[in-house]
């Protein structure tokens, strides 16, 4: 799955950390789906869109 969460982050001047923080989850876990490597929970993915005002498709994409 693609996503465009470090865009997102990068734009609202957040570092992975304050998106860790946010979300409750530590920062590898934002390191690895920005980077592709883990694909979130339906209730983590729900949290990132609420966090960044988006709706979850707007988040991630198939590849």
């Amino acid at each position: 799955m693609e996503n465009n969460v470090r865009e997102l982050r990068a734009k609202l001047g957040w570092s992975q950390a304050d998106l860790a923080l946010r979300l409750n989850v530590s920062r590898q876990t934002v390191n690895a789906i920005e980077t592709g490597r883990y694909d979130p929970s339906l209730p983590l993915a729900f949290a990132m869109a609420k966090v960044f005002g988006r709706r979850i498709e707007e988040l991630f994409t198939p590849e």
